[in-house]
């Protein structure tokens, strides 16, 4: 799903999401959004920033109650607030106006070939126990000490990626190569949005960590859980 007010950029990128094979629909305010959104459960949603009727921070708030559509959000302003704000509200990722749409569409695409379902080599693995904390790649939940929590799809994915290697100190651009793809530019703050994210649900503290420890100089790994 499309949403940007622009539309002859709307339909620009509507033409290039069908092109690769995406059934598309495109709308162009904040409340027509949310209900499209109701109606066609959108995996990906391309959303604007500055919309009518609700803006792209609400839009995202609201889509966060009941998608878990990865959520790409345009902003035609380069200051990290916007990004930040954009982000705090559960979207996966963000490009700055100017950009390119095959970016965009790569972008996209990536998202698109992360695995829903694990392999068979993770299966076997079973799932994964870090004190309260239970992660199951195979049907991709999360407990914490026995609660199902609500997890964006980055989220996942990126507690996923921690977990796989616990013993490993991950740098930020490890964990994008590992989350957005190799082929993503822009901020690598990207994945401290996202770990302040993931801390607040699983209630860790950074400075004494359980779950999600920060390596100094590198980046991040995974805790034990105590």
């Amino acid at each position: 799903m499309v949403v940007e007010d622009e539309t002859k950029l709307a339909e620009l990128l509507g033409s290039y999401l069908a092109r690769d094979g995406f059934d598309v629909a495109v709308v162009h305010d904040g409340l027509e959004a949310v209900a499209t959104a109701r109606a066609v459960d959108p995996d990906v949603v391309v959303l604007d920033l500055g919309l009518p009727g609700l803006d792209g921070v609400e839009v995202c708030r609201q889509l966060r109650t009941f998608s878990d559509a990865y959520v790409v959000m345009l902003t035609a302003r380069s200051e990290e607030v916007d990004t930040l704000i954009g982000l705090s509200v559960g979207a996966d990722d963000y490009m700055t106006k100017p950009f390119s749409p095959r970016v965009l569409m790569a972008r996209v695409q990536a998202m698109m070939r992360r695995p829903r379902q694990p392999d068979e080599a993770d299966a076997l693995e079973g799932a994964r126990t870090f004190g309260a904390l239970v992660i199951d790649p195979l049907g991709r939940d999360v407990w914490l000490d026995g609660e199902l929590l609500s997890l964006t799809r980055t989220e996942f994915d990126l507690l996923a990626a921690l977990a796989e290697r616990p013993r490993m100190a991950f740098s930020r651009r490890q964990l994008i190569d590992a989350v957005w793809g190799p082929t993503w530019v822009g901020d690598e703050h990207l994945v401290d949005v996202h770990i302040g994210h993931l801390r607040r649900k699983l209630d860790d503290d950074a400075t004494h960590a359980r779950f999600i420890r920060t390596v100094r100089g590198v980046g991040y790994r995974m805790g034990t859980g105590q």
